[in-house]
């Protein structure tokens, strides 16, 4: 992040913040508190206040606010319009919809040295709104909130690469905001835990159309993961009205129906090429939390639908996804496992019995 003199700051791990008065080097500037005491600080260790604008700002935002061309970009939260960008003018974005978080290198012919610019990256058709939270030493702190438009970018952050640490671990939560629609999703938390190691191996940053570079990507959530919310949009609508849409809702089958084998019982693969038809740019981490979403959805459905038992296939492989999946069970009261029938998937698969839908 550059900083400029008059920039409004906050400190990353105390309460209070200040104003800059002095840029000391590029790692150092002095800050005037609140209380009126100046004292040198770390850039690593402050963030930018957002509920501050200089006059300059708002004159922009004003002007923006007036351009029909620029409402969408216009974003209520205080988060410096330069910030947000298109993320692709000349092509379609190959990856799947969704929102991710990316760590681009500043100087691309050295992806191990030099700066990184964290962007979060909003490759929807909704406006999103959300909160950054960082995880340091078993505290959280807020870092950040606002909204970012359809397919656009927010930076986040420009950071050293000796600051990785600060930054690789924490919590992002998000509301999915359409002009017009027939449906509305729930709100998303997402942890995200990226090993420090990946930061320093070239094979972790990857061509991408998110950010038309080489990055390190993050999935934070996929459109095709999202629950849908019960909106009771009918209400206050005429009879007629209410028919049509009761009609058009029999037609959407729940999750769990196109894996039914037999009456309240469902067989469902959980390998990530059943999921998903395209792992390019994922990693395993990447993979186990679509394989676990996928896992959630189907349970859910399952239980809201009456049935009773659940085959979940999760494959051999090194045991992560399964012990996931245990943890995730035990959270329910009315909920058992046990090892599938050996004979028919052999030992990559879990009976999920759904003790409360039993007659």
């Amino acid at each position: 992040m550059q900083y400029r003199i008059g920039d409004k700051v906050r400190f990353l791990d105390e309460p209070g913040g200040g104003e800059i008065v002095k840029i000391i080097d590029n790692k150092m500037v002095k800050i005037q508190t609140e209380d009126g005491f100046e004292l040198p600080v770390l850039i690593s260790d402050i963030i930018p206040d957002y509920r501050y604008k200089s006059n300059s700002n708002k004159n922009s935002n004003k002007q923006s606010e007036n351009s029909p061309d620029n409402k969408k970009a216009n974003v209520e939260v205080n988060i410096p319009e330069e910030s947000i960008t298109s993320i692709s003018t000349w092509k379609t974005p190959k990856e799947k919809p969704g929102i991710y978080l990316a760590f681009e290198p500043q100087d691309q012919q050295w992806l191990l040295t030099g700066k990184l610019e964290i962007f979060l990256i909003n490759h929807t058709h909704f406006d999103i709104l959300y909160n950054l939270f960082l995880e340091r030493n078993g505290q959280i702190t807020g870092i950040d909130y606002g909204s970012v438009p359809p397919d656009s970018k927010i930076s986040l952050a420009l950071i050293e690469k000796d600051d990785i640490e600060l930054w690789n671990k924490g919590i992002i939560q998000l509301m999915f905001h359409p002009e017009q629609s027939n449906t509305l999703f729930l709100p998303v938390h997402s942890d995200f835990n990226i090993k420090t190691s990946r930061f320093f191996k070239e094979g972790s940053y990857i061509d991408n159309t998110l950010t038309n570079s080489k990055a390190l990507i993050s999935i934070i959530s996929l459109i095709s993961s999202l629950q849908k919310a019960n909106t009771g949009y009918n209400a206050g609508k005429s009879n007629h009205s209410a028919t049509i849409s009761k009609a058009s809702e029999k037609k959407e089958l729940p999750f769990i129906e196109k894996y039914k084998t037999r009456q309240g019982e469902a067989v469902v693969d959980l390998h990530i090429a059943e999921i998903i038809d395209n792992i390019a740019g994922l990693n395993s981490q990447d993979m186990l939390k679509i394989q676990l979403n996928h896992f959630k959805k189907a349970l859910e459905s399952a239980i809201s639908n009456d049935y009773h038992k659940v085959t979940f296939i999760h494959g051999v492989g090194n045991g992560t996804l399964k012990n996931e999946i245990v943890k995730e069970i035990k959270i329910y009261e009315l909920l058992e496992s046990k090892q599938a029938a050996i004979s028919k998937f052999g030992v990559g698969a879990l009976d999920v019995i759904i003790k409360d839908n039993f007659d």
